[in-house]
């Protein structure tokens, strides 16, 4: 089942593998050590791209691109200046408001920020998630406290849109080192800021260490404290919150996050990149070797594709809108239900709103502040 061509598609993903090394709690598709591998994987993702435009109709100016990977800082300039020509040449990109490039610390040539600029890229997403080398180390992340700084100085000349990742609940981080990093932090030069909870996957050398005993996390209590901590101290330095996990100043929320939270169409081009044509999910194959064949061969490369249900739809509305601050709107959920489905839901949410993890006013049901570190869960007690 492949994606819809015929959608009002504006956003692509485009996806990076190759990385110089493996974080140890790294759930995403990349690869290490394969850098030989870059200029062939290049000419095969070119083909993915060409093959798409070929496919639809004329598609109207694209609004936002995203380079993601693996670690895209990687991307050696040539390959990257090719492809935006392709891209230029193929697509509409008179009307772009964002492009952004996920970079690495320690990954990063001064000269290469020109390029990207050149290239046309207008925001940085730089993976910085904590200042602690040790801790760092242990987690195999190959940087150092001073590739961060060298980075952020760099950047700052060269691009308006910066932004930076952290991670809370990291073992080995206390609290009075977690907080004397934040107020650090927020006199960085950056205007966004996205701070995620530490996720353990399976199948990663984190999920092994803690399966085996040989790691212990931070308890949940504590992190929980110190997510509400950050985000009155990101708060007070004019960041402002508008998602559970992201931060801006004003004019500077990041445009592509929000084609996601609001279930627009987009395109993933790439191993492994998921699409969303506004019915369906779709993902490719996630074998490098396989990509490149499959596509040298003029195959399919989707590996997976579901068509979403009612119910599934509905899940997706609830968690999205409740994880931004401009809330869910009620009737979005409500109108293709059934009279049952209804009225268990309006009950449920009355009984949210007495127990203070919900609140409504015009039409627009909020997660109260004091329960964002567990939207998940209400979201799916409210469809219950």
């Amino acid at each position: 089942m492949e994606y819809n061509c015929a959608v009002d598609t504006r956003s692509f993903y485009i996806h990076w593998p190759f990385c110089p090394y493996r974080c140890h709690f790294c759930p995403f598709v990349a690869i290490s050590g394969q850098d030989h591998l870059m200029g062939q994987y290049h000419k095969a993702l070119m083909k993915e791209i060409i093959t798409f435009a070929q496919k639809t109709a004329p598609l109207g100016p694209l609004e936002t691109i995203y380079l993601g990977g693996g670690t895209p800082s990687t991307w050696p300039n040539e390959l990257l200046l090719d492809m935006f020509g392709i891209l230029r040449d193929t697509f509409d990109l008179s009307k772009i408001s964002e492009i952004t490039l996920e970079a690495n610390p320690g990954t990063v040539q001064k000269e290469q920020l020109a390029v990207w600029k050149e290239a046309g890229i207008t925001r940085l997403s730089i993976g910085v998630q904590s200042l602690d080398d040790e801790v760092l180390r242990k987690l195999n992340r190959h940087q150092k406290v001073s590739d961060v700084y060298q980075l952020i100085n760099w950047a700052q000349h060269e691009f308006d849109a910066l932004s930076v990742d952290l991670i809370i609940g990291l073992p080995g981080i206390e609290e009075a080192q977690w907080k004397s990093m934040i107020h650090e932090v927020v006199q960085w030069p950056v205007n966004h800021i996205s701070m995620y909870f530490l996720s353990i996957h399976e199948n990663t050398p984190l999920y092994t260490r803690l399966v085996k005993n040989e790691l212990t996390l931070p308890p949940e209590d504590p992190i929980v404290d110190l997510y509400y901590w950050t985000v009155e101290a990101f708060a007070k330095a004019g960041l402002e919150q508008y998602e559970i996990s992201s931060f801006a100043r004003a004019g500077f929320q990041a445009q592509h996050n929000q084609v996601y939270w609001e279930r627009k169409p987009y395109k993933g081009f790439g191993i492994g990149s998921c699409s969303f044509d506004g019915q369906r999910r779709l993902q490719n194959i996630k074998n490098v070797m396989h990509y490149m064949k499959l596509l040298e061969e003029g195959k399919d490369i989707e590996a997976s594709s579901e068509l979403l249900t009612p119910e599934q739809i509905r899940l997706e509305k609830v968690m999205l809108g409740l994880r931004r601050m401009k809330g869910l709107v009620i009737s979005d959920v409500l109108h293709d239900m059934t009279d049952q489905e209804r009225n268990r839901f309006m009950y449920n949410m009355q009984e949210f709103e007495i127990e203070g993890l919900v609140k409504q006013s015009g039409g627009i049901l909020y997660l109260n502040k004091s329960v964002v570190a567990v939207e998940n869960e209400v979201a799916l007690r409210l469809l219950q």
